[in-house]
């Protein structure tokens, strides 16, 4: 798992159309774990794969920061 470098605004790539998960093999879950890694070291609450610069529809969310890290929920949206 990698820290990935975040894009912020303003940045137009941040509006680019992403494109849908077609499948989730282990490319897909090696993606989310280094979104969980760098969302955890920006101390964020969730970020969307655009901002580390891949357009794929795929999110992760911190949905308790009270909680363990091991709650964290990967969402893919098609």
């Amino acid at each position: 798992m990698s820290v990935k470098t975040l894009l912020t605004e303003p940045n137009n790539i941040l509006r680019q159309i992403s494109k849908p998960v077609e499948k989730v093999g282990e490319e897909e879950r090696q993606l989310m774990r280094d979104m969980l890694t760098t969302m955890s070291a920006a101390n964020g609450i969730g970020y969307a794969a655009i901002h580390i610069y891949v357009p794929q529809r795929m999110i992760v969310i911190d949905i308790d920061k009270n909680e363990s890290k091991n709650k964290l929920k990967l969402l893919m949206i098609k």
